[in-house]
Parts: structure tokens; sequence; C-alpha cells
């Protein structure tokens, strides 16, 4: 494993990390303990040391599984979380300092410590980046010792620019793929004068990027693959970045013919994201022990020709910019 700074947080963590939304198993199904537990635990035993979750992740579910997976580790693994999704209707004007304090105490219970290392606003509408009073509630959390740092969860690239004038925010998770470029043009130098930490979310498209999908896979209702693809429930570009289905697989299909067979696609994905500097960490989820192997298994990459770069831009400019770049 190899590690980064996580901007002014000063925490050194694994360039491949793990994010925790269908950690206990494939989206829109029960959760299994037993499954959580051991994809965190095979994540830590191979070096994993910065896990990402949040509160509405199974109900609370996510977070106490790793809470519990990484105390009985003993390993120095650091926890970030998020807070704010529970709030219904998910509008402005449901974010009140005195809501999110509950929810950062519930938090704590959850994953079962004193201080939380990282807490995060879970992508809140735009509208709540020009409240000064809900940062500043954050800082009080950290004068009390419940909190270590502040970040935030963004959905667009103003928000995120917006997120980084207050001067007690240290980290931006954002999403950024290949098919996902804008963040690199427009947010991701103003990040580093700043030094803010960037961690990665939807890195494969929501599994576009795996090169595993096709025109006969069929996604389960309870998938948000299924269900949110025009985005009916939250921003569609949680779900395949924005991208069309069918316009992601023939530009997949293009991906696939500059690479050998024998090299898996997600790891090309995942390497083309390291490229960038600015990058702190990528946080892939993982639905099987498995999967966090692979994950981790992209890092003995071989690194790109530049042909390869080239050809890779070729496939965003020409296929997938013209329909995602200026919404995000």
């Amino acid at each position: 494993m190899k590690y980064r700074r996580l901007g002014k947080t000063g925490f050194e963590v694994s360039e491949i990390s793990l994010g925790t939304w269908q950690v206990g198993g494939r989206w829109g199904s029960k959760f299994d303990y037993t499954l959580a537990e051991s994809i965190i635990r095979e994540a830590i035993d191979n070096g994993v040391n910065f896990i990402d979750t949040a509160d509405v992740y199974s109900d609370g579910e996510s977070e106490k599984a790793v809470g519990r997976a990484v105390r009985e580790s003993g390993a120095a693994v650091r926890i970030a979380t998020k807070c704010g999704r529970q709030i219904n209707p998910h509008i402005s004007k449901g974010y009140t300092p005195e809501v999110l304090r509950g929810y950062v105490e519930d938090s704590l219970k959850r994953v079962g410590t004193d201080c939380i290392d990282l807490i995060q606003l879970h992508c809140p509408p735009t509208d709540v980046y020009y409240r000064p009073e809900i940062f500043g509630e954050f800082e009080k959390l950290k004068e009390e010792g419940k909190i270590l740092n502040l970040g935030v969860s963004v959905e667009k690239v103003e928000e995120a620019i917006k997120a980084i004038e207050y001067d007690n925010v240290t980290t931006v998770q954002i999403i950024y793929n290949i098919f996902r470029q804008r963040p690199r043009e427009r947010f991701f130098g103003m990040a580093a004068e700043k030094n803010i930490g960037l961690i990665i979310r939807v890195p494969l498209a929501s599994g576009l990027l795996s090169g595993k999908f096709g025109p006969d896979t069929r996604f389960a209702p309870g998938d948000h693959r299924f269900f949110n693809r025009s985005g009916m429930f939250f921003d569609k570009g949680e779900t395949f970045s924005g991208v069309p289905y069918d316009a992601g697989l023939r530009a997949v299909s293009r991906l696939k013919e500059l690479f050998p067979a024998i090299t898996p696609l997600a790891h090309v994905a995942l390497n083309w994201i390291l490229m960038t500097g600015e990058v702190s960490c990528i946080i892939p989820g993982a639905s099987s022990p498995g999967q966090v192997r692979s994950n981790i298994e992209a890092l003995v990459f071989h690194g790109f020709t530049e042909e390869q770069k080239r050809a890779i831009q070729a496939v965003y400019e020409e296929d997938i910019k013209p329909l995602v770049h200026q919404l995000w």
C-alpha cells in the first residue's frame, strides 16, 4: 500500500481506501454484519487505514460495523463519516446547528468513539454553503473534542469552491473519474493552494468503468443503478456519474480496446485517478472481500503510455464530455 497526505488534516491515508455505501451486501439487500466485517477486515489487513461511512448507510448499520471492525482490529485506522442526509425533506431550511449536532452525537454512539476523525456534510443543498452558522457549529464541536476535522461531500464543483472558503473545511469528497473530469479542470488547483484533502468517490462510475456490464445486465429494484438513472431520488450524478447507460457502455468498449485483455479496466480507471497529484485517496466500495483485494491490486499497474493517455482523453472528449461536463 502507498500513502498520501490528506490535506491539512495531517493524516497519512492509503491511496486506495474503502467506501462503505454497500459494505453490508449489495444495494437493496438486508445488511449482513458478518459480510461487512469481513470486507472491512480484509481492507485493514491489506494496509487500508482510512474508511468512509455515513449515518444514512443502511440506517446507521454501516457506522456500527465500521466502528466494531476497527476496534477489534486494533489498527490505527481513521474513520470518516457524514451527516445531513437524514433531513427530510432535504432542503436548506432543515439544516440547523442543533439538528447537525444531534447527528454527530448519534454517530459517535454508533461508531463507538469519543471523537470522530473526520465528519463531513453529506451533499447538502447548495444554499447551505452560504450559511456560516452551519460551519461555525462544527468549530464548536471541534473545541469540545467531539470531532477532529470537518469536511464536505459535494455534488458540484461550484459547491466545492464555495466550501473551501471556510477555514475549518479540511477535505472535499467529490466524484472524479474518466467520465467526470471537470473537477480537475476547475477545482483541484484551488484545493491544492489551500491544502485541502481530496477524497475521490464513485471512481468506477457505479461499476461502469469495471468493464463488467453490458446491454443485458440487470440491476435489482433496490439498486440505485436501477431506480435513480434519471435522478428520481437523489442527484443523478451519483449513478453512473450521470452518464446515460448506453453511452457509457460504448465509451467503455473503446477504453477496453486500448489495453490488453488481461488488464482489468477497473485497475486502469483507479490508476488514471491516481495520476492526479492533488488526489489524496480513492474510496471505492466493495460488496465482498474479493472486491477489496482487486481494488488494492490495482496499485501494481505499470503505468500509462503517452499514447494511452491521449486515447483515454479522446474517449472522454468525444463520447462523454458533451453529455455531462457542464452539469457538475
